[in-house]
């Protein structure tokens, strides 16, 4: 079983702090610790793994974020988001120099949440020692941040919806939108087909045509042209016929 995310939340509003531990954990992240200042962030990472930090610049002790996004910089090997309500040039500049992972002004969203620390886990370069601690544990980090969670966030109207990936039947690109559908609903993603199947579980979901991302998990039925897939015909290529004709037969 895939084991949660690890997060350090820094944050001296305790409110805020709270309310972002909720929407995190309602997403399936795990929360180590919710600490207000520089000190005991640093007592944190000395004493527990920890996989990103979420890190607020204005901080309720003489050491600032950015301080510990430089503590953090020269001695772990991790990715950390600064949380704030500055996005004037100064701060902004300032913050720049200790190279954050990510930039959240507040207010915001559960999905700004979850898509800031999704897209500085994928993009972080854990093969490169910035920091002066070596960590017997960051290859098994690698591994664990690389593979997807069990679902994903569509948004519908003003909500975003996180469906397991096992609900997802099929996909369909219709000009600039894709038209995910689960087995009682449908949702309209911008996005094009082929970023979109890099999100989705590789051993599951696959092209079955230029128009369409199939989960072979729902196929029904098949033949020389088409998949069916919840009563809905799907044109599929040669190459994906081949494909799923040979392993029906392994």
């Amino acid at each position: 079983m895939e084991q949660a995310i690890k997060i350090l939340i820094v944050e001296d509003n305790v409110i805020i702090a709270d309310d972002m531990q909720s929407m995190l954990e309602e997403i399936g992240y795990e929360i180590v610790d919710n600490v207000i200042v520089y000190e005991q962030a640093e007592e944190v990472l000395k004493n527990n793994h920890i996989d990103l930090v979420l890190i607020d610049i204005i901080l309720a002790s003489d050491k600032t974020g950015i301080d510990l996004g430089k503590h953090i910089r020269e001695n772990y090997n991790i990715p950390f988001i600064f949380v704030t309500s500055n996005s004037d040039r100064a701060t902004v500049e300032n913050a720049k120099t200790v190279k954050p992972n990510g930039y959240l002004v507040k207010p915001f969203e559960q999905q700004d949440l979850y898509t800031s620390i999704e897209i500085a886990l994928s993009n972080f370069d854990y093969s490169t020692k910035e920091g002066g601690q070596e960590h017997p544990e960051d290859e098994e980090r690698v591994v664990s941040n690389s593979v997807l969670k069990d679902s994903i966030f569509v948004k519908k109207q003003h909500l975003y919806y996180r469906i397991q990936f096992g609900d997802i039947q099929f996909i369909k690109a219709d000009n600039v939108y894709l038209e995910v559908n689960t087995i009682d609903k449908k949702f309209l993603v911008r996005s094009p087909l082929k970023d979109y199947l890099e999100k989705l579980p590789k051993n599951k979901f696959y092209r079955a045509h230029k128009s369409y991302i199939v989960n072979v998990d729902h196929i029904d039925a098949i033949n020389s042209k088409d998949i069916m897939i919840n009563n809905t015909l799907i044109p599929i290529s040669k190459d994906f016929k081949e494909f799923i004709i040979s392993a029906m037969n392994s």
